[in-house]
């Protein structure tokens, strides 16, 4: 849409009446179609049609397969649920149970669309996934539900793993009983994408956001009040059917968006143009002396061409008087004119054949570059190869060591631990020949103190002797000074102890003899023992050999992978190898199609130089002979000062002369110059007017075009529908709360909202007055109770208008525990209101969750989680 007239063929569709550049809607409303005038953008009047069109969404069976709602709840992997039989005739159906049951996840599967509203992790129902809610390798959701008097199954399929992916198919019921896929009249199939999936629901069944906000009431969903005015205003649109409108205003910006980038575009034409008409500017003031140029260059023409004759003259006289000479000396200046023009040219001709081949060199260095370079590339792929198949074969060669380490693993294990077994036994014997030598030290330190304390005792046993042998030696023996005698009484107290040193000799004798026993005992057996150490510490070498061994097998035995993967490794090197000697440009003394292409491109230009340069050398040979021929020929030089001068006169004026012909050439040239420079300036003064007048035009279009953008958003016409629908759905929402909770409260909407400046701004307002208190207030204002019930009122006022006027249409509600902040009456009050909503709306059925008894008691029929519970643990007994 690029022009009025093509918004005009386009506005067919959307009837739009156009009035006035201030914003007005009137809406006329008859049996058949709903007639909207719409705000003024300045052009034709269009007037929009919409029509009603009846629509209905019923869910009939439901199975949920590996939901971790219904597993933590139920302890069930799977649940199926025959709604149709189970409410067959009930209008308000309740879902009750403890809580954790699954009653949410239930409730969040009873409709077709690809979310659970009560999870989502935001506002946004693109942020929705099922991969947290599932547990199952492939879990799914199976809905057959009622629409329009067809019936429909949605089949969705979850599959969790290294790659989850999701499946939504679309099924329809033909006449024959099969369900085959969805598809619509543009060809849109579904085909187990979820964006054709998605497609042909909202062709069918209308937008998500629509169904959530009007029919949906899921838990903890945002309140009306919360919602920002853009959101507000996106949300109503789509509600009231504004979404054409919307897509016009769209449209209507993008031509804007057009008209600027063309605006931008002129301009920048407008200031390319100002920039040439200075640089035009420029030339011509440096070229307006141009015509008294010419008569000045005339005027010296003339002087030089009179001065040419002059010496024309002058060297025709000399001419006449050295007329032979000067013949002979002509033809001499000829030649050697010709001579040096032939060297002249040769030169020339030479250097550009040298320039060429030089060419054709640096095209040759450059091929032979590039061909080293590529053979280089293949050298070192090919080297690198190589160099690894060197490596893994060399590693491939211990593969049979690593197969014998494998088969002698287990024999070398045997003699290690047999090894073992008789270095402990050796062990045992040496630490017995270290206790035997213990032993024995001690023994014989134990003989030694025997001896020692013998020796002791027989010195003593000889003094007692020998002081008992004095009693016969002393002289008073057998005399009256016996009794005094110390000698002899002495002698008497030896012969008391010798007894004791008797026994004390023999006790000595004995110790010794044992332990001398003792010592020949432990002698004996260290002999035995001799020799352990030294096979103690052979068998110790030999167990560590044969650890080492064990070690090192275990260390071979364990390459058996590796060994494997070395071969894998070395057949994949083998093929690259192979591959590499297959490809064309594998052999290194061989070039690709295109290098030999050019290579002999290159030798056949220097073959063409070669021969250009022979055939220039053989032609400059001959036309020097002939030049020298013709010298030759001449007789001798004539030396005439006066005719050189006399010619030199001569040339001199005629380069003058050339030199004031092309000055006044030039001064002609700029003469002309100047006249286009004055017909191009008046060109672009021209065209500068021209598109000063584009840019008029499309600056006007571009106004109208930003108005019609604006008129057609979400402060235009939609704000315009939504106040035409604010009254019937405050009207619709004070039926509700009078009907069922009394006259306190009514609802006003509102589409303006006052500035601090006490001007008027687009917003969106819920304004609620208070009968009791006479206040009016916004609904963020209230208590969480009261905004419960009044946004409730709404949200099931904005159904009812739907169900009224707009071209959709659900049989069926859904609510999931917004109750909760309500007291007991107003709870039976909110159950009243749920009734008068199917009522007025002529909706057949909904299904609602609570925790409270009495609602459940007030509902006519209940679905029992609880008793799910134990159906399920019945059926495992």
């Amino acid at each position: 849409m690029s022009s009025p007239s093509a918004f005009w063929r386009l506005a067919q569709k959307t009837a739009v009446k156009l009035t006035s550049p201030t914003r007005q809607c009137f809406v006329r409303r008859a049996r058949g179609p709903v007639c909207r005038v719409l705000a003024s953008t300045g052009f034709n009047e269009i007037l929009v049609l919409s029509w009603k069109q009846e629509q209905h969404m019923q869910p009939l069976s439901i199975r949920l397969k590996g939901f971790r709602g219904i597993r933590d709840g139920l302890g069930r992997e799977e649940l199926s649920l025959d709604l149709e039989r189970m409410a067959d005739g009930a209008v308000l159906v309740a879902i009750v149970g403890a809580n954790g049951r699954g009653k949410t996840t239930l409730m969040d599967s009873l409709h077709p669309y690809l979310v659970m509203p009560s999870r989502l992790p935001g506002t946004s129902i693109g942020g929705f996934s099922y991969y947290d809610h599932v547990y199952l390798p492939e879990s799914e959701k199976e809905l057959i539900w009622a629409h329009g008097g067809r019936s429909f199954r949605s089949h969705v399929v979850i599959r969790l793993g290294s790659r989850n992916l999701t499946e939504a198919y679309l099924f329809e019921m033909n006449e024959g009983g099969a369900w085959c896929p969805v598809q619509l009249a543009d060809g849109t199939r579904s085909d187990g994408k979820t964006k054709t999936y998605v497609q042909c629901l909202e062709a069918i069944c209308g937008s998500a956001e629509t169904f959530f906000t009007s029919v949906f009431a899921a838990q903890g969903r945002r309140q009306l009040h919360l919602y920002q005015n853009a959101e507000i205003k996106s949300l109503l649109a789509d509600l009231l059917g504004q979404d054409d409108i919307l897509v016009e205003g769209a449209r209507a910006g993008k031509v804007a968006s057009l008209l600027k980038v063309g605006l931008s575009s002129i301009r920048t034409q407008q200031a390319e143009l100002g920039d040439e008409l200075e640089r035009i500017e420029q030339q011509y003031s440096g070229l307006r002396k141009a015509q008294e140029r010419v008569s000045h260059c005339e005027r010296q023409r003339q002087l030089a061409q009179a001065a040419q004759d002059t010496a024309r003259t002058e060297h025709a006289r000399l001419s006449a008087l050295q007329e032979q000479a000067r013949a002979v000396e002509l033809r001499r200046a000829q030649l050697r004119a010709e001579s040096r023009d032939l060297e002249e040219e040769s030169q020339k001709a030479f250097v550009n054949l040298e320039e060429q081949e030089r060419g054709e060199h640096t095209r040759l260095a450059r091929l032979d570059m590039r061909v080293a370079e590529r053979l280089g590339k293949l050298s070192q792929q090919r080297s690198s190869l190589t160099e690894r198949r060197h490596q893994l074969a060399d590693l491939l060669s211990q593969a049979s060591r690593v197969r014998w380490a494998a088969r002698r693993l287990s024999l070398a294990e045997c003699i290690l631990t047999t090894r073992r077994e008789r270095l402990h036994v050796l062990r045992a014997q040496v630490q017995r020949l270290r206790e035997c030598d213990t032993e024995l030290r001690a023994a014989v330190q134990s003989l030694d103190g025997i001896e020692r304390e013998a020796g002791q005792a027989a010195l003593a046993a000889e003094d007692l002797s020998r002081r008992f042998g004095l009693t016969r030696q002393v002289p008073c023996a057998g005399s009256d000074l016996q009794g005094k005698c110390q000698l002899l009484a002495d002698a008497r107290d030896a012969q008391a102890l010798m007894p004791r040193s008797a026994r004390d000799l023999g006790r000595l004798a004995q110790a010794k003899a044992a332990a001398q026993q003792v010592i020949e005992a432990l002698r004996a057996e260290r002999e035995t023992l001799r020799s352990v150490t030294l096979a103690e510490q052979w068998a110790d070498w030999q167990t560590k050999l044969a650890d080492e061994r064990v070690r090192a097998l275990s260390l071979l035995a364990a390459r058996s992978n590796e060994m494997d993967r070395v071969r894998t490794d070395l057949a994949r090197v083998d093929q690259e190898l192979l591959a590499l000697d297959e490809a064309p440009a594998s052999n290194q003394s061989e070039e690709l199609p295109e290098e030999a292409d050019e290579r002999r491109a290159c030798a056949q230009a220097l073959e063409r130089v070669m021969a250009a340069r022979m055939a220039r050398a053989a032609h400059d040979q001959a036309a020097r002979l002939r030049i020298e021929a013709a010298l030759q020929a001449l007789p001798a030089p004539f030396d005439d000062q006066a005719l050189a001068a006399a010619h030199r006169a001569v040339r001199d004026a005629a380069q003058t002369l050339s030199t004031a012909d092309q000055a006044h050439v030039a001064a002609i040239r700029d003469v002309e110059t100047l006249a286009a420079l004055r017909r191009t300036r008046e060109t672009l003064s021209q065209q500068q007017g021209t598109l000063a007048k584009r840019v008029t035009y499309v600056q006007s279009q571009l106004s109208a075009w930003n108005l019609l953008t604006r008129c057609f958003s979400l402060d235009g016409v939609v704000a315009l529908a939504i106040d035409d629908a604010g009254p019937a759905l405050a009207g619709l929402t004070n039926d509700l709360l009078l009907a069922c909770y009394g006259s306190r409260f009514t609802v006003a909407i509102s589409t303006q909202v006052a500035t601090a400046k006490g001007d008027q701004r687009e917003g969106f307002e819920i304004i609620v007055h208070d009968g009791q208190s006479d206040e009016s207030k916004a609904l963020a204002l209230m208590s969480g109770g009261e905004r419960v019930w009044i946004n409730e009122a709404l949200v099931r006022a904005v159904a009812l208008y739907l169900a009224r006027h707009a071209d959709r249409r659900y049989d069926c509600l859904f609510t999931d525990e917004v109750d909760g902040p309500l007291d007991i009456h107003r709870k039976r009050m909110f159950m009243a209101m749920k009734r008068e909503v199917l009522r007025l709306g002529g909706y057949q059925r909904e299904f609602f969750v609570s925790q409270t008894p009495e609602l459940a008691a007030m509902a006519d029929m209940v679905i029992d989680m609880d008793a799910l519970v134990l159906t399920e643990s019945a059926a495992v007994d």
